[in-house]
């Protein structure tokens, strides 16, 4: 079983403020005296103060952890309250880390918190990494998840790993001297754009709470050496029907990290390696499809303009925000195309748009594709509207 070692000897003394603080642990076999000086002689890295890494920190300080490292290079965004509950209203604007850096110290302040504002990359990681016992990733992207995986192997430093979707999550414990890695279990990063960011497609604000205390919990197990951490095995949460499903996973001894025979033993240009371009400038026109500018949608009302605005969201999303355009939600699209019939034979230009640009330009492409002759995306759609042109129009 994977744990974190150190001899009785080397441990810490706890103190009478101690022995009261953490008297809940003490009483428990399992923990018990040794056990409680282990977690104050431990080094946690928390890799994100967002949705996991809120409950994850804060059950790491109130356990007693000595050092807990902190990486977040992000401000407190009014969006993230409702699932970030380490961060509170006053703290909109600021940086996160230190928003979480004093909840935390408030919760403990017996707790030693380092700080590293900011983004975790190729050339930091390791030597970030390697200063501390566990790594506990919160991230929120695939380019940092393998970042992190790949830094664990090359460090030596277990992985208590959690991710989220809509009202799915999973979680493991890798990069184990035993147990397999992230690339064990997605040796490829799936293409851009085909899994959609929470922002995208929404979070219930409930699950990182629970998820993120599974990693807590899988953390302090390692620092314990109790009970059976989620070294090959991969929890699936779903919490709208509240069903918790495991799948085993074994070691790739052909994995390119941590197999046999490693073809990766230096960190690499993760971005890159998920596919993910540098953004590029604005263009007049993408794959064919001219970009319209929230401005220039703007002077086509007001001038009167003859045109046909499509929303290509959902019927929740267009409950939230409208800018009063015609909605078919870009899945239904296909067969839906005839409700456009007149608006073709008229030649009237069709002006598309969805929250930020993306599924509205695959819209207008797809319609260009079925011959419509005078289609436009609005770049940035309605979040870029509720910005630059009517800050009425929320935000979601």
């Amino acid at each position: 079983m994977a744990t974190i070692t150190e001899s009785s000897a080397a441990l810490p003394q706890l103190t009478n403020e101690d022995i009261a603080r953490y008297s809940r642990h003490l009483i428990l076999p399992e923990v018990g005296m040794e056990g409680q000086q282990k977690l104050k002689a431990a080094k946690v890295l928390c890799v994100g103060t967002g949705g996991l890494g809120a409950p994850l920190a804060l059950y790491l300080a109130a356990a007693g952890i000595g050092t807990l490292g902190l990486v977040d290079f992000d401000v407190v965004d009014e969006s993230n309250l409702q699932r970030q509950v380490i961060h509170s209203t006053p703290d909109v604007g600021r940086p996160k880390i230190d928003s979480a850096a004093e909840k935390l110290q408030a919760l403990n302040p017996r707790l030693n918190i380092v700080k590293h504002e900011t983004m975790l990359t190729s050339k930091n990681a390791l030597e970030i990494i390697s200063q501390y016992d566990i790594v506990a990733d919160g991230t929120d992207n695939f380019p940092t998840r393998y970042l992190v995986n790949d830094a664990c192997v090359l460090t030596g430093k277990p992985n208590s790993y959690a991710s989220i979707f809509r009202f799915e999550g999973q979680a493991s414990v890798f990069a184990t001297e035993d147990g397999p890695c992230y690339r064990c279990l997605y040796p490829e990063p799936p293409p851009p754009g085909l899994v959609p960011s929470c922002a995208e497609g929404g979070v219930l604000g409930i699950l990182p709470g629970l998820l993120g205390v599974i990693q807590a919990t899988e953390v302090i197990k390692l620092i314990l050496g109790k009970g059976e951490p989620l070294v090959g095995r991969l929890l699936l949460v779903d919490s709208l029907n509240m069903k918790f499903r495991e799948l085993k996973l074994r070691k790739n001894p052909e994995c390119p990290v941590c197999g046999t025979n490693p073809t990766v033993t230096e960190l690499i240009d993760y971005q890159q390696f998920c596919g993910i371009q540098p953004p590029a400038p604005p263009a007049a026109v993408q794959n064919g499809i001219p970009q319209m500018t929230v401005q220039d949608l703007k002077r086509k009302m007001d001038a009167g303009e003859e045109f046909f605005l499509l929303d290509v969201r959902e019927p929740h999303e267009f409950q939230i925000a409208n800018l009063q355009g015609y909605l078919i939600p870009v899945g239904e699209l296909p067969g839906r195309v005839n409700e456009l019939e007149e608006v073709r034979q008229a030649g009237q230009e069709i002006v598309v748009h969805c929250k930020s640009g993306g599924r509205s330009q695959k819209a207008a492409e797809f319609l260009q594709q079925q011959g419509f002759k005078n289609v436009a995306n609005v770049a940035g759609g309605i979040l870029a509207w509720a910005g630059e042109i009517d800050p009425s129009v929320p935000k979601y």
